[in-house]
C-alpha cells in the first residue's frame, strides 16, 4: 500500500513513492500523477508503473533533443543509443512519436530543402546526398524532390554572391573558380555552364556602366 507520496528536492519532476513506510521507488509526476496514499499496489502494477516511467523519461529526453531543431528517426534514434537507453524502448517511444507525426523524416526533409533554398542554395545531387547521410529514406527524398523546379534561380542566386568575393578580370579564372565552386554545391555540369557564362555577363555589364 502507498503510505507517502514525496516530490523530489533534487529534480521536482519526480515524484518518491513508499510503500508500506519504506521508500519503494522514483516515477516522473506525469505518471505519478493518478496515485494516491492509501492505494493498493499489485506487482503487477509496480510493473507497469515502471514501464510508464522508462516510456515518459525516453520520450521527455527526445522531446528536449527535438527542442533545439528538427531531427530525421535516424539522428533521434543515434542521439538516444548513444545516451543509454534500452532499444526496444527506443524502438517503442520513436514508432508513437512517428503515429503522431512527432518525428517525420518527409516534413524534416522538405523543411530542410526549404532552408537552404533560401539560406544556401544547392544542386538537387548536394541536396539528396545531404538527407540521405541524415537518414531520409530514397522515397521521401525523392519525393521532395520531385517539386523542386528548375536549379537555375538556385545556382545563380549562390553564384552571383559567391562572384562578389571574386576580382577576376580573366574569363578562365573566373569560370574555374566560380565553376568549382557551384560544383561543390551539387549543382549539374549543364546548370554550372550557363550559370557561370550568365553570371560573368552580368559582372561585366555592371563594370562597364
Amino acid at each position: 500500500m502507498i503510505t507517502s507520496l514525496s516530490v523530489q528536492k533534487k529534480n521536482p519532476d519526480r515524484v518518491n513513492i513508499y510503500l508500506d513506510g519504506e521508500f519503494a521507488f522514483g516515477l516522473t509526476r506525469l505518471v505519478a500523477a493518478w496515485l494516491k496514499v492509501g492505494q493498493e499496489m499489485s506487482d503487477e502494477k509496480i510493473e507497469k508503473l515502471l514501464q510508464d516511467d522508462g516510456f515518459e523519461i525516453v520520450f521527455q529526453k527526445i522531446m528536449h533533443f527535438l527542442s533545439y531543431r528538427p531531427r530525421t528517426e535516424k539522428e533521434v534514434r543515434q542521439h538516444m543509443q548513444a545516451s543509454g537507453y534500452e532499444a526496444g524502448l527506443i524502438d517503442e517511444v520513436i514508432e508513437q512519436m512517428k503515429a503522431k507525426e512527432i518525428i517525420n523524416d518527409l516534413a524534416f526533409a522538405k523543411t530542410w530543402i526549404e532552408n537552404r533554398n533560401l539560406h544556401r542554395p544547392r544542386g538537387r545531387k548536394a541536396l539528396a546526398i545531404e538527407l540521405q547521410q541524415k537518414g531520409v529514406d530514397r522515397g521521401a527524398i525523392d519525393e521532395v524532390l520531385t517539386g523542386f523546379g528548375d536549379e537555375t534561380e538556385n545556382a545563380l542566386s549562390s553564384a552571383r554572391k559567391y562572384a562578389r568575393r571574386l576580382d577576376i578580370e580573366d574569363w578562365t579564372k573566373f569560370r574555374e573558380k566560380l565553376g568549382a565552386f557551384l560544383s561543390r554545391r551539387g549543382f549539374t555540369y549543364e546548370t554550372i555552364t550557363e550559370t557561370v557564362r550568365q553570371v560573368w555577363k552580368e559582372n561585366r555589364s555592371s563594370n562597364e556602366k
